[in-house]
């Protein structure tokens, strides 16, 4: 079709769509976002496109429940608390889950992983607190150098670090790095905190939650990688429940065993069933990827890649996976009410670093269910 010029705006009763053919094959590719051209007011949109580098989260919590003895007047208690991460020169400071009585509270980190906390009895008489649960939290001492930090997202995974969260010279939004051994993680994830509407708002199964992003993969040698929706930020099938999220990886060590280790997969789990659809799409190196999951009224999966739909197996299996090919086959509804987080990871397989560019990430679902 050629341009077309009118007097007058351009209406359309459903969505209005952006297109490309590819001139030598013909292949036509929906590259809309948020699936209409033009977003619709019947429902709530974010975009993200990470104007700040995501940061590891600076706060660092642990919590025991502790049976207290009875403190004598002048005394202290001394208690060890683990907190995982905490490092000797960062901030702690502590708290009870019932009231302290005038008690000093205070709180150290004295070894790597341990906060001592100190509570001291200046009142004049004895205090027995009985049971309580004490809950130490860790500001550590390089969070300054994460002022700036993206107000949306974190960073996780084993031995990921802030500074493995960075800027591409070619790849606009940022990289995402592993450590350099196995099994090590760079994970994408909304603040769990509830700060941000991409965590504190619910992207619910009954929502009609629609989830996208645009990634590029770096080297292919060994490795796994995920995008989508889940209850949790593992990459492994069989932990979460409920789930629709995309999968490459080279090989099963430290996960399941799929048929080709070479294609896309869209694993989607309704109650603990789980289903894998072995897409054809060879994954290359160094190569942009749009992937794109629906959820309709009917609560029934979509999914897309680079503008393309795909048809989702009913076959149910937590290994192997099930070849389809490009059409409109929808899922089985999921379980109803079921919120989902979406995550963006890559794990090492071996001994080296591995990595991958986000580009963008966008969510959106009706105003109201």
């Amino acid at each position: 079709m050629g341009t077309s010029t009118f007097s007058g705006p351009l209406r359309s009763q459903d969505s209005l769509k952006l297109i490309s053919k590819d001139t030598t094959s013909g292949l036509i590719q929906d590259r809309t976002l948020h699936g209409n051209a033009a977003k619709d007011t019947r429902r709530y949109y974010l975009d993200e496109y990470f104007n700040n580098l995501p940061k590891i989260n600076g706060f660092l919590i642990g919590a025991e429940t502790k049976d207290f003895a009875s403190i004598g007047d002048g005394n202290e208690l001394i208690e060890d608390i683990a907190v995982v991460g905490a490092a000797l020169g960062d901030f702690a400071t502590a708290s009870l889950s019932v009231d302290t009585v005038d008690l000093t509270l205070t709180a150290t980190v004295t070894a790597a992983n341990v906060v001592t906390v100190s509570l001291g009895n200046f009142t004049g008489g004895a205090i027995d607190l009985g049971s309580a649960t004490l809950t130490a939290k860790v500001i550590p001492l390089g969070i300054v150098a994460n002022n700036g930090a993206n107000a949306n997202f974190e960073v996780l995974g084993t031995n990921m670090t802030s500074a493995l969260s960075t800027r591409n010279a070619t790849a606009a939004g940022i990289t995402l790095t592993t450590a350099t051994a196995d099994e090590d993680q760079a994970i994408l994830a909304p603040h769990l905190d509830g700060a941000t509407a991409w965590h504190g708002t619910n992207w619910g199964t009954e929502n009609q939650t629609v989830w996208e992003c645009s990634i590029n993969t770096n080297a292919i040698d060994n490795q796994k990688l995920w995008a989508g929706l889940k209850l949790t930020n593992d990459q492994l099938v069989a932990t979460d429940a409920d789930q629709a999220y995309f999968k490459f990886q080279t090989d099963a060590t430290n996960s399941e065993a799929f048929t080709d280790f070479t294609v896309w997969h869209f694993i989607h789990s309704i109650g603990g069933t789980d289903f894998i659809s072995a897409l054809p799409i060879t994954v290359a190196a160094n190569t942009i990827y749009h992937l794109k999951i629906e959820i309709d009224s009917a609560r029934k999966l979509s999914i897309f890649v680079d503008g393309i739909q795909y048809n989702i197996t009913s076959t149910s299996g937590s290994t192997g996976g099930t070849a389809v090919t490009s059409g409109t086959t929808k899922s089985g509804a999921m379980t109803d009410d079921v919120d989902l987080i979406p995550y963006i990871g890559i794990e090492a397989g071996a001994a080296a670093a591995e990595a991958v560019d986000v580009h963008y990430q966008c969510i959106s679902r009706t105003l109201f269910e």
